[in-house]
């Protein structure tokens, strides 16, 4: 069995977001859990280059790893004090969180076991953006106008709330 560098490259990813994914988690500050929020986004990115699609990996930088993870940081920066302590965790929450993390991981691993991935489902090369463009805003089957209208009210509920939450100061 021949390692090729793609392959390296995926697992030195797969292991970044994975560790920092649980350093977000466990964090008991949330500034730097925000900060390794950027980090897990970054790997997100650095897997969708891998894959040869460079125009989503430009989009996760630009947008989650960019604009995303600083409105999380402005809002927690306006709303949070330094001086209020964290709580601790009870020992039934902590069971609790692992029983949950390990259900979880058996679930992912089951699906990922019993899917079989067909090799006719990826393509050579990178999809044309005006392929994308009409798979994002198209109304057909499969097609993904609704989410995307979705996620960009939601956007502008935390843009509002996150205003309305700086002007009680």
């Amino acid at each position: 069995m021949d390692i090729t560098f793609q392959q390296v490259v995926f697992w030195v990813l797969a292991v970044i977001i994975s560790v920092f994914s649980v350093m977000t988690v466990v964090s008991s500050r949330i500034l730097r859990s925000a900060t390794y929020l950027i980090f897990v986004l970054f790997g997100t990115a650095g897997l969708y280059f891998l894959l040869n699609y460079s125009f989503l990996g430009a989009v996760q930088l630009m947008i989650y790893a960019g604009g995303i993870v600083v409105l999380y940081v402005f809002s927690i920066l306006l709303t949070s004090s330094e001086s209020r302590k964290p709580d601790k965790l009870l020992k039934k929450k902590m069971f609790a969180a692992l029983v949950a993390s390990l259900a979880g991981l058996g679930l992912c691993l089951f699906v990922t076991l019993k899917h079989t991935f067909l090799p006719s489902r990826f393509q050579e090369g990178e999809l044309p953006v005006k392929e994308i463009g009409h798979a994002l805003l198209g109304m057909d089957k499969y097609q993904f106008l609704l989410p995307f209208e979705a996620i960009s009210i939601l956007l502008l509920a935390c843009i509002i709330g996150g205003i309305l939450i700086a002007r009680k100061r």
